[in-house]
């Protein structure tokens, strides 16, 4: 049974001089973070808002601060977040009109839009068409290839024998990378050098797949030794309009987990900036995607680059765009939902300074094993140019049930010198006492000579573990 608590000190009438808004109550389906986040744009809207929550997160910033809550269930994802005929509970019992998924947890599924579609509440996202088409990696690649979007070199869609793995591999050249084709996040996912290991390599990427996502589809392409990693966010509106606010890069990953963020990208010139924004939109207008979502590629030595994913949903990096365009992006993907036109056009977006962000996350920062616990001393920067994104507060327990990042660290400057001063400053004045974080690990990063630079790839990151490995074991003699 759904069980509601109300704070009706803390309903918020429409801000003067403000449209009269077209939802009066969203409920947001996560937590964390960007669960405050979403309430927070709410806020400035004039919006009502109604937090889940599981039972491990009964005392969370995001509870606290919405106008209502429900708790959904016990911690397990599985029994709360995930749990659809709950939320779907949650929103019909308090009257929510709409639904912000956030990322993660059900923001990039099909059929919960269909649920939501089916009970009357609006899903602010895209449809579950695009959410299906683009979720699939081998329908999002046949549906780029059919759009003109360059892929990388690869198989006709699933991979579905050794046999054809080995005959792919062979026709497109090693290094080959197996990925699975219904998700993500490196899982799923291998790369091979030869055709000796294709085959063991193949299979445990197929039985990964179908672990984590209940399908063992695969496909293969051709793996690019150091490439970079650049996603372009776009927005598009139910009217047909979609621009791009520019790119973001993504190079510094480990495991195909991103850790720093930054915009504009050091490796783009003006023409190359161009011509993979403009490809960005190209392809978005492809399946007549609306609402926040972004297309990333891989970019190549030569300045080639190639199609890898969408996600059809709102980044955890999207500050880092929003402070170099001043747009606001969950505002406008609210805005998207109730059917309105986007509040700017192409002309109008204009990146202006350099923004980085830094996802400090409770982990050993040299082991990146999770550190759950309690905080017991916090204290977050602040000063000029400095935003921090988080729902962490002293005494907050991080559970080990859910994704191990508290904050995103986000510097801004006039430029990336200024940005990465005053990210240095922001981490010096960092404290999270009680677990550990990777905020030593960042420090790090940011002021090794090739960060600085620029001269780094997807692949710095394993180069730079090394060197640290090295030092420790110098230092213990």
């Amino acid at each position: 049974m759904v069980a509601i608590r109300r704070k009706g000190h803390l309903v918020h009438p429409p801000v003067p001089g403000k449209e009269e808004p077209l939802f009066k109550k969203i409920l947001i389906a996560n937590r964390g973070e960007i669960a405050l986040r979403v309430i927070l744009a709410c806020k400035e809207l004039g919006i009502q808002t109604v937090a889940v929550y599981s039972e491990a997160d009964r005392n969370a910033l995001h509870v606290r601060f919405a106008d209502e809550e429900v708790c959904i269930g016990p911690a397990p994802s599985a029994k709360s977040y995930l749990n659809i005929p709950q939320v779907i509970a949650a929103a019909e019992v308090t009257g929510a009109e709409a639904i912000h998924p956030g990322y993660g947890f059900l923001s990039e599924n099909a059929h919960f839009v269909e649920v939501c579609q089916a009970c009357g509440v609006n899903f602010i996202g895209p449809n579950a068409q695009i959410i299906r088409t683009m979720g699939n990696k081998a329908q999002a690649k046949a549906t780029m290839q059919a759009a003109g979007i360059p892929l990388m070199p690869g198989s006709d869609g699933t991979v579905e024998t050794v046999e054809e793995a080995l005959e792919t591999a062979e026709k497109i050249g090693y290094p080959v990378i197996v990925k699975a084709s219904a998700g993500g996040g490196g899982r799923g996912m291998r790369i091979c050098n030869n055709a000796e290991e294709l085959p063991e390599l193949y299979n445990t990427a197929r039985s990964e797949a179908r672990i984590a996502f209940g399908d063992d589809a695969v496909y293969m392409e051709k793996y690019l030794l150091e490439p970079r990693h650049i996603e372009v966010q776009i927005m598009g509106d139910l009217f047909g309009n979609v621009v791009h606010l520019g790119e973001r890069e993504c190079s510094i990953q480990r495991r195909h987990q991103k850790l720093i963020e930054e915009s504009p990208s050091g490796a783009l010139s003006a023409d190359l900036r161009a011509r993979i924004c403009e490809t960005a939109v190209k392809a978005a207008k492809a399946v007549g995607y609306y609402n926040a979502g972004t297309i990333e590629f891989l970019l190549d030595k030569r300045g080639d680059f190639f199609f890898m994913e969408m996600n059809t949903r709102v980044q955890v990096e999207h500050p880092v765009t929003e402070l170099v365009t001043g747009i606001d992006i969950v505002k406008e993907q609210i805005r998207i939902a109730a059917g309105k036109k986007l509040s700017f056009t192409q002309e109008q977006v204009v990146q202006r300074g350099h923004a980085i962000e830094c996802r400090i996350n409770a982990e050993d920062p040299w082991k990146f094993t999770p550190s759950p616990g309690r905080i017991t001393a916090l204290n977050f920067p602040g000063g000029p140019g400095i935003r921090v994104d988080t729902a962490m507060h002293q005494d907050a327990v991080i559970p080990p049930t859910y994704d191990s990042m508290i904050a995103k660290l986000i510097a801004y400057g006039s430029d990336r010198d200024e940005a990465l001063a005053r990210m240095r400053r922001a981490l010096d004045t960092l404290v999270v006492e009680g677990v550990k974080t990777t905020g030593p690990l960042h420090r790090k990063i940011i002021d090794h000579p090739d960060f600085i630079s620029g001269g780094f790839s997807t692949k710095w990151m394993e180069k730079f573990m090394d060197e640290l490995k090295a030092e420790q074991d110098a230092a213990k003699g």
